[in-house]
């Protein structure tokens, strides 16, 4: 008996690595890449976890360098052998070839190929980042403490009740060490932790940007660019600076155990492509590019038993991924990228 369990100890890694790159059962041969597809959304066609980014597109291999520069026309192959994702051109003679070698015996069989590329532009990306653009390079979390020490508008140019572009603002408490570049914006709603009720920090809305014309006790500044109107109270922060595209998406190493807290928008319910904000941030291991799995809380069967009812509360149900793209001290803001039903708040997300 106790050489079974010893054995089964030695397999659990092993199946655990093949679990881990786990082929599809309806995997295609073959994808023509188009516009408008993603990394991730061809490694999924593939494989059932296409967070395993090294493993899936062989980073260790001679036949893809770099799998961020993927054009459309580009043909990527499934090499079941090796359980990884290689890349042709559908112009390539090799393409033609293989199309035969399919029809015959479903085997591939492709040499490497040299081609020039300038450089990444009309590459495809990884995620969809045209749907989180819009949330790289603006204020969107504010701790208490940030928040109470913000230069704040206290005055208008001819006194005018709201400002937009071209307006000067007075601003007090401005550091004159910080650059000439802010963000304009007021407070939100309040992020509190559903289990601790701790408060995480305000989410805050963005009003528009804004340059330094004069450093002093009370500055200058003229705005820039106005989303919203401008008004006294509204307060200012540094510019944020635009986060790289170059992440990759992977697991934490860690256990992670989230919960959805808000849905951008004010909404009840997030579908594929929506925004949601986790309780966990950077002093929780959480960094960019993480990915975690969505679960619903599993219902409770009623027992109608006379004699000693029980309960049965049944497993949480998985549905999801999400992709953190941006971390924050305690909070952080995620990309849904598969689901198969509505994100709730209150859905709890770990590591996959």
């Amino acid at each position: 008996m106790r050489k079974i369990i010893s054995l089964i100890c030695l397999l659990i890694p092993i199946l655990a690595h093949a679990d881990e790159l786990a082929i599809r059962e309806n995997a295609p041969d073959r994808h023509v890449v188009v516009k408008g597809d993603t990394l991730w959304d061809i490694s999924a066609k593939f494989f059932k976890d296409p967070w395993q980014w090294q493993q899936i597109w062989g980073l260790n291999k001679d036949t893809i360098k770099d799998p961020h520069w993927i054009y459309p026309g580009d043909v990527v192959f499934l090499d079941r052998t090796t359980g990884t994702l290689k890349i042709g051109d559908s112009n390539d003679s090799s393409v033609t070839n293989a199309n035969a070698t399919i029809a015959q015996n479903d085997v591939i069989k492709l040499s490497p190929r040299a081609r020039e590329i300038a450089d990444d532009r009309g590459s495809i990306p990884m995620i969809p980042y045209g749907v989180i653009a819009p949330f790289l390079a603006k204020p969107l979390v504010v701790d208490s403490n940030d928040f109470a020490s913000a230069p704040i508008l206290v005055g208008t140019y001819e006194q005018r009740e709201l400002l937009g572009a071209n307006d000067i603002a007075y601003v007090k408490n401005l550091p004159a060490d910080k650059g000439a570049q802010w963000q304009v914006f007021r407070p939100g709603k309040t992020f509190v932790d559903p289990d601790t009720e701790e408060v995480l920090g305000n989410e805050v809305i963005y009003l528009g940007d804004a340059v330094v014309e004069k450093f002093a006790p009370i500055s200058e500044l003229k705005i820039t660019q106005s989303v919203l109107e401008i008004g006294k109270g509204d307060r200012f922060t540094q510019s944020t600076q635009t986060i790289p595209s170059s992440y990759e998406p992977h697991a934490p190493s860690t256990n992670i155990a989230a919960k959805v807290i808000s849905i951008y928008g004010g909404v009840a319910q997030a579908s594929q492509n929506g925004i949601i904000t986790i309780n966990k941030g950077k002093r929780d291991g959480i960094e960019n590019g993480h990915v975690l799995a969505l679960y619903q809380k599993g219902e409770v069967l009623k027992d109608k038993k006379f004699f000693k009812p029980k309960d049965i509360a049944l497993p949480d149900v998985r549905y999801g991924l999400i992709f953190v793209f941006r971390s924050f001290h305690k909070v952080s803001y995620a990309l849904v990228l598969q689901t198969r039903l509505p994100v709730e708040l209150l859905d709890t997300a770990k590591t996959p």
